[in-house]
């Protein structure tokens, strides 16, 4: 077992690298914010990285049960028509989706 020295000294490194790692895009941010592809990177990184996980979560799932094709589809469609009735509020779109998909799921 190494000693506590040694596992507090290890957690400092830690620390000090992951707290280096997140505060450096800001820093840099700072710097670029009336860059035009950052503003371009700000409208279009979060579809893309939505539109990933949804491509993700929606192959895992047909692969995984290919009778939940239809429910997963119908799942989309909702999330995406509650995002664009309700003022594009992600974390009610993507609830009331997951919501539905579950619901559809557990009640085949």
């Amino acid at each position: 077992m190494p000693s506590t020295g040694y596992l507090l000294a290890v957690l400092a490194i830690v620390f000090t690298i992951t707290l280096a790692l997140r505060a450096l895009p800001f820093a840099v941010l700072g710097r670029l914010r009336g860059s035009a592809a950052v503003r371009r990177l700000a409208v279009w990184m979060p579809v893309g990285i939505l539109a990933i996980l949804a491509a993700t979560a929606l192959y895992g799932t047909i692969a995984e049960d290919p009778g939940t094709t239809a429910y997963a589809l119908m799942a989309v469609a909702v999330t995406a028509g509650v995002h664009l009735a309700c003022g594009r509020r992600t974390i009610l779109s993507v609830g009331i989706g997951t919501a539905l998909y579950v619901v559809l799921v557990n009640t085949r």
